[in-house]
């Protein structure tokens, strides 16, 4: 599933090709939406919240999108022909510029105003201007018991962070997936250091916190199972938390 630098960046390329400029078209492929038509309404705004996308009309509506695990958004020139059109989900275009959105696991649209009714309850976005390293650790402190692999992927207490950046995260704190929050030293570091590598990806393709962006040389332990561990050499081990696969080097990471 894409992590909140890669929505970032995706909502930097639409605003990029959208805002300031009307729709000369717009289709929606989704059932519930077959009949909406944004035509001639101008975009003013896309940005992102967390793992979500808003694009903004002057007509005051809100199209809300969310990639889960195998969208996109592609942006070409309106004269384009359109490729693989089965797998397109929404499409708006402007003189200049259409934005394709392939796959895409939400599309609504709604008032500008019912916004907070969808995110309200995302906690700060470590991306976003709204970020606030003590609401996030107060947030995480709620449920000490909690294992701090799960509470990280919960967008209820820190908007953005991902699978593949818990992960790594976790490893450069020396924290195990399992420990519970309660026993997590230093939350505050935790969370910060999720928006550093955040901040360091957004404006690029590809996920790197290792510093080297050689293939295979990316991350620390995600995506590593069975592989040395690039510290100790203690093979990577990788299991199930929640409904997801998390990665750990059970000597750097013990507990």
């Amino acid at each position: 599933m894409p992590e909140g630098d890669v929505v970032w960046h995706t909502a930097r390329r639409l605003h990029a090709a959208l805002a300031g400029r009307a729709l000369t078209r717009s289709d929606f492929r989704v059932p519930r939406l077959a009949t909406a038509d944004l035509t001639g309404d101008t975009v003013t705004e896309a940005l992102s919240r967390g793992k979500h996308l808003l694009i903004r009309t002057r007509g005051a509506r809100t199209i809300h999108t969310h990639l889960r695990m195998d969208g996109s958004w592609r942006v070409r020139p309106a004269a384009e022909a359109l490729r693989d059109s089965h797998r397109i989900r929404l499409l708006l275009a402007n003189e200049d510029w259409q934005a394709i959105g392939y796959q895409l696991g939400i599309v609504e649209l709604i008032p500008t105003r019912h916004e907070a009714r969808l995110l309200g309850h995302l906690g700060p976005d470590l991306l976003g201007p709204d970020w606030d390293c003590a609401e996030a650790v107060r947030r995480l402190n709620a449920e000490p018991h909690r294992p701090i692999g799960e509470a990280l992927l919960d967008q209820r207490n820190l908007a953005g962070i991902g699978n593949l950046y818990k992960a790594e995260v976790l490893f450069l704190r020396g924290i195990s997936p399992w420990r519970p929050v309660g026993e997590v030293a230093d939350l505050g570091a935790v969370a910060e250091l999720a928006r550093r590598l955040l901040e360091a990806n957004k404006d690029r393709a590809g996920q790197v916190t290792t510093g080297s962006r050689r293939r295979g040389e990316e991350t620390w332990v995600y995506g590593r199972r069975g592989l040395p561990c690039r510290r100790c050499g203690t093979p990577v081990r990788a299991e199930g938390q929640q409904d997801r696969v998390t990665f750990w080097c059970p000597s750097c990471q013990a507990g």
